[in-house]
């Protein structure tokens, strides 16, 4: 197989580029075309302003929250409203009372119900169900014709839950009625009656569902975490089944496994056989028992599982646990901590910052830090349409600290071009042609560019999950910008830098392309390239080859000393050392 010649492959990497710049163009315009997406990143808190809202905590026994759980309601809020951390919200408590969220721009109305939703995370079994839709006045039955309860309930599964009362308020439930937010959180010792919404499924629209359920069994403070993820058979083939995978704490383990030995033998289609996960008062999921589970370890799924939803419940099970509700005591708009003026002069430091790398590539590299300066424009364009994308798909927003990441990478890229044209540099010194030493230092720098940006890329991860707040909007584009730096070196310098290299300007070594073999101690006549060197020619009489030291220049009309006559003057001063100091200094003084 003929192999791809260097400028064919160089092409290709370039027109991937291309490629990869106007797919993003691309997908960032078709959020601007559909109004969900501005041209321009979205500004943090600190650069924009936002809204500021005050929280009062609500227990579910009426008592006054402690300060471990506001401590807990600050992490678990601060999850909920900015799950990526990338979204730059504030989430602190004020004294002991209260917890501020303060969140860029205008929170929507569901932004809103999930700061106040309560965490109570219940696992409650299933007593009765029936469609969502309210009995008719005309079938309603009075309270006296259900029998009243024949005992005290001996457990969470007995029927004599179901009290005339219950059974009353059962039938008139109507599941299209969202429950009131302010509501009282649902008593956790007794029986309830709770809605599971409608929603849509891949086999269509599933209608919504009321229940009776008993007191809980399980309290969502024993869910250790829950990750969504495909079902896989027995031999770790993928069925393309969506599902959830719940892990409890070795005492939420306990119960429940004893919530799967009491429904497992129940008989299929018995609605005593499910349990039911009921967040803020909301039946999220019903599933059945089909086994017992003993390991502390379940996964829940079923032919409505898609993607969406195992993740919406997955973090419903995730976020949970805390059972507290908040009530919005006070809200307002607030305008920037830090404002226009420095965000100006940020971006300004940042033209500074890259006004100085380029100077001092110009200075340097002569016309290949023009190079430089092409590659790190194009990096920030990769880099600006990736953050203005996130902001309309992860809600990511721009904060000073995320701008002095970026600042940061432009020296961090510049390094990247440094590495690659003392490589080339190194090559050419060895004798090597210039498009040799492109195609040889490039192999050499290649692993050294990888590593470091390996390490760059480590750093800001793990800045990025050990800190929060604003260091993670720093730790996020620093990372952002050593994945674009890679993208840039690979597909845009080394393609470039082949291309010229096949060029009189830069092919030639013109003393203005950075690589000039006179400017890097080599005399371009001294070789042909590919390790042969000119024949040398005869020793001048009036030149003893013992008044020659490497690297002396001839006289005018002289011929050049190649590599051989070098190497055979170096040897015959080292085999008369008394003829070193008078032909050293006969150079001197010449």
């Amino acid at each position: 197989m003929a192999k791809t010649s260097p400028s064919r492959a160089a092409g290709r990497a370039l027109a991937w580029l291309a490629a990869l710049v106007v797919g993003l163009t691309a997908i960032l315009g078709i959020g601007v075309a559909s109004g969900q997406a501005g041209w321009a990143p979205k500004l943090a808190l600190d650069l924009e302003g936002g809204t500021q809202m005050v929280l009062a905590p609500q227990t579910a026994s009426g008592e006054q929250a402690t300060p471990e759980q506001l401590g807990q309601a600050v992490e678990i809020i601060r999850q909920r409203v900015d799950g990526s951390g990338v979204a730059e919200a504030e989430v602190a408590t004020q004294g002991d009372q209260n917890v501020v969220v303060s969140l860029p721009g205008v929170p929507d109305e569901d932004t809103r119900r999930l700061i106040q939703a309560s965490a109570d995370l219940q696992f409650r079994p299933v007593l009765q169900a029936a469609p969502g839709e309210p009995t008719p006045e005309d079938q309603l039955l009075p309270k006296e014709q259900f029998p009243a309860p024949s005992a005290e309930p001996s457990d969470a599964y007995d029927s004599n839950w179901l009290t005339p009362d219950l059974a009353d308020e059962f039938q008139r439930t109507d599941c299209a009625v969202p429950r009131d937010p302010g509501a009282a959180p649902m008593p956790a010792d007794r029986a309830v009656v709770a809605c599971q919404p409608a929603e849509e499924t891949p086999a269509g629209a599933a209608p919504a569902i009321k229940y009776v359920l008993g007191p809980v069994v399980v309290s969502g403070t024993e869910v250790d975490g829950a990750q969504p993820g495909l079902a896989q058979t027995s031999g770790g083939v993928s069925t393309n089944q969506w599902g959830v995978n719940v892990d409890f704490t070795d005492e939420g383990a306990r119960a429940f496994q004893a919530v799967t030995q009491r429904l497992t033998p129940m008989p299929a289609g018995d609605p005593r056989k499910q349990f039911a996960m009921v967040l803020d008062g909301r039946v999220i999921s019903a599933p059945s028992s089909n086994a017992v589970i003993t390991g502390g370890s379940a996964r829940i799924d079923g032919p409505s599982f898609t993607e969406q939803s195992a993740n919406q419940l997955a973090e419903q099970l995730n976020y949970g646990s805390l059972p507290i509700s908040f009530t919005i005591e006070s809200e307002q708009q607030i305008s920037a901590t830090l404002g226009e003026d420095q965000l100006r002069w940020g971006l300004i430091a940042g033209l500074i910052g890259l006004a100085l790398v380029a100077l001092y590539q110009f200075f340097q590299y002569r016309a290949l830090g023009l190079l430089t300066f092409a590659s790190i424009l194009v990096m920030g364009l990769m880099t600006y349409l990736a953050i203005a994308i996130l902001g309309w798909t992860d809600n990511y927003r721009l904060s000073l600290a995320g701008i002095a990441g970026l600042i940061v990478a432009i020296g961090l890229t510049a390094d990247s071009f440094i590495v690659y044209f003392e490589r080339i540099k190194d090559e050419l010194r060895a004798g090597r042609p210039v498009e040799a030493a492109v195609h040889e230092g490039w192999k050499r720098a290649q692993r050294t560019i990888t590593a470091s940006k390996a390490v760059n890329l480590l750093a800001a991860l793990v800045l990025y999950f050990v800190a929060v707040g604003n260091v993670r909007g720093f730790a996020f584009t620093l990372g952002l910008t050593a994945i674009a730096d890679l993208i840039v070196v690979f597909l845009f310098t080394h393609p470039l830098m082949v291309l010229l290299a096949q060029g009189d300007f830069v092919g030639r070594g013109h003393r203005m392309s950075g690589l000039d073999p006179r400017q890097l101690g080599v005399d371009s006549a001294l070789y042909r390239g590919a390790g042969q060197v000119r024949e040398p020619r005869p020793a001048v009489a009036s030149a003893p080859t013992s008044d020659v030291r490497p690297g002396r220049r001839r006289g005018r009309g002289e011929p050049a000393l190649t590599i051989a006559e070098r190497r055979r003057a170096e040897r015959a001063r080292a085999a008369d050392p008394a003829a070193r100091r008078p032909a050293d200094t006969q150079e001197d003084a010449s």
